[in-house]
């Protein structure tokens, strides 16, 4: 039997893949980013397995996550997410995610991906951290902290220190893996 992070036991196989194949994997794909923090944002207040069960419903419901197409929802198209039962429907978090595709698409405009901007907050590289239990993993860190407060000033909703951590694990810009987790050397 695999020794996983301790997070990941015992919440099902979807839970159990995840963990497995994609947590702390460094991801470039700018949608896939985007789609990353689409569901980061719907995740506050929530548990990640909620969100988790979820994600096929917000790929539909958010055109693939694909920000060109998110970016020009428009007051229909947020009335038919916010009655669609297969997301969190939040408004705030509806609708912070249309405004997230606008700023995004200024950022790659700036930056040319999103990827080249997002990865700057750790130096082009994963943070190889060595937590040797899930207590040990911290909230939020300092780059967490900088990365956020940017998005912020850029008009980003839904992006505070905590909640961009969670994206950076999840986007492989920190290992945050147990070190005693078979994905630990891996990632």
């Amino acid at each position: 039997m695999k020794t996983r992070c301790t997070w990941a036991n015992n919440n099902g196989l979807l839970y159990e893949r995840y963990h497995d194949t994609e947590w702390g994997v460094p991801l470039h794909d700018d949608q896939e980013l985007f789609g990353f923090l689409i569901l980061e944002g719907a995740q506050a207040g929530l548990s990640w397995q909620t969100i988790l069960n979820k994600r096929d419903n917000y790929r539909k419901a958010f055109a693939d996550f694909d920000p060109a197409k998110v970016a020009k929802f428009t007051q229909k198209d947020f009335e038919v997410l916010l009655a669609n039962p297969g997301i969190v429907r939040n408004r705030l978090k509806i609708q912070s995610a249309i405004t997230n595709a606008q700023r995004f698409l200024e950022v790659q405009k700036e930056f040319v991906s999103f990827d080249a901007y997002q990865w700057q907050f750790v130096g082009g590289k994963p943070l190889q951290n060595s937590r040797k239990t899930i207590d040990d993993i911290p909230a939020q860190s300092p780059e967490a902290v900088a990365f956020s407060q940017d998005l912020i000033k850029r008009g980003f909703k839904f992006v505070g220190p905590t909640i961009i951590y969670a994206h950076m694990q999840a986007t492989g810009m920190v290992n945050d893996h147990t070190v005693d987790c078979f994905r630990y050397n891996q990632v």
